[in-house]
């Protein structure tokens, strides 16, 4: 009887090493988490990561990355333990990949490019997709020169080559021809989120958005306060697509909130520019909510990078208040701010109150106190009070069959809003 073939359906997981310069020229990142984050990056895609070497330079080298002696240390271990990857800590100019490749000869991965293969994984909707792939052009497109033999057509239909046109530029006309088209498939897309959002600021309604760090929590705080159960999970970047919803508080005072995608130390320009339409929302808040992972040691410098890419997009003139999240894991002294703030877990439902709390009383502080007096029978008046104010009191006048009024509305000469 002949023998069963038996196959392995067990995914093959690539053996990676880690390699970073900590360079004395390049302060405002603290290395030793950038490299932890690195780790963190790998693992969701799935690399084994096996090992970690390190280099302190006064600068990193521009031709090489890391030092020739170095680099041939990294050639021995790879050899050692038969590493499949190289993950390296920045992003890498095309002499600085050509130089590891010749030298090592497996396959060199960068922080960007890292990043790109995860957003790529966690992208769900169209335009996230097409956002994901216009980021990737956008990263090859200087950099084919560098691959040369090794790149590989992206997709088919390209097209016949003209008399003397190399590969190289087939290859790079292809990229160019696919970029005009995602740009022009992603323009009527961002034109009808600027109409939607031209029209809210014309209604002058108010709006949140969360920001933070990645994996910080935002999505559980933006399902929490929009009563939405959208994807969140304990994963680097869960959040790509823009979820924006209008919510309730105070009992009907109607405002618009936005979860964006998470920051992280050395967040390259290109993702920035790609998920524009997510940090769009933010940049047209009227306050911002700031997520921070309370129960990461380096919390701290979470929380000042984000406040630094904030400053880069020029939002660092919008109201903050911070929630230091994750209270149930944290250890040691509570956090603190000089900024508005609470100390809360998701998991606790009077924690959630506090949040609630301090969202309504930090949209109150933009807007500017009222008192009107509506007659019994004016129900719309009354109606459009309740979703466009913030009401604080409403008390019923039997003389003049009245209601009294008090709460907190849109300033009415836009004092606080954004100017566009």
């Amino acid at each position: 009887m002949p023998q069963e073939k038996i196959y392995n359906t067990e995914e093959t997981v690539e053996k990676a090493l880690l390699v970073g310069v900590d360079a004395y020229d390049e302060q405002d990142y603290d290395f030793a988490s950038t490299m932890e984050e690195l780790k963190a990056l790998s693992e969701s895609c799935r690399l084994d990561v096996i090992g970690e070497i390190t280099q302190s330079k006064d600068r990193i080298e521009e031709k090489t990355y890391v030092g020739k002696g170095k680099q041939y240390e990294i050639k021995e271990f790879v050899d050692m333990y038969d590493v499949d990857v190289v993950v390296v800590n920045d992003e890498l100019t095309t002499s600085q990949s050509k130089s590891l490749n010749d030298t090592l000869g497996v396959k060199i991965i960068d922080r960007t490019q890292l990043i790109l293969e995860i957003f790529a994984m966690r992208a769900s909707s169209k335009e996230g997709k097409l956002q994901v792939e216009l980021a990737q052009l956008d990263y090859l497109m200087p950099r084919l020169q560098g691959h040369g033999k090794s790149l590989s057509r992206l997709g088919g239909g390209i097209g016949t080559r003209g008399p003397g046109e190399t590969k190289l530029e087939t290859d790079r006309r292809h990229i160019r021809r696919r970029m005009n088209e995602i740009k022009h498939q992603l323009k009527a897309t961002v034109e009808h989120r600027e109409r939607y959002r031209s029209k809210r600021r014309q209604n002058q309604v108010f709006q949140v958005a969360l920001v933070g760090y990645t994996n910080a929590g935002k999505s559980t705080w933006f399902n929490i306060l929009a009563d939405e159960s959208t994807y969140e999970k304990d994963l680097l970047f869960a959040t790509l697509d823009p979820k924006t919803r209008q919510i309730q508080i105070n009992d009907g005072f109607n405002l618009i909130i936005s979860d964006t995608v998470g920051f992280i130390q050395k967040l390259p320009t290109t993702l920035i520019a790609a998920f524009k339409s997510t940090l769009e929302e933010a940049r047209d808040a009227d306050l911002l909510l700031h997520v921070v992972d309370a129960s990461n040691e380096d919390y701290r410098t979470q929380f000042d990078t984000v406040n630094r890419i904030i400053g880069d997009l020029d939002m660092d003139k919008i109201p903050q208040a911070v929630i230091f999240n994750k209270k149930d894991m944290h250890e040691g002294p509570a956090p603190a701010s000089q900024l508005p703030n609470v100390f809360v877990s998701a998991k606790n439902e009077e924690d959630r109150e506090r949040v609630r709390a301090l969202l309504i009383e930090q949209v109150e502080k933009q807007m500017e106190p009222y008192t009107e007096k509506v007659p019994a029978d004016d129900a719309d008046r009354l109606y459009f009070l309740k979703r466009h104010t913030i009401i604080n009191q409403l008390d019923f006048n039997e003389e003049d069959e009245s209601y009294t009024v008090e709460g907190y509305r849109q300033k009415t000469n836009d004092e606080g809003k954004k100017q566009d």
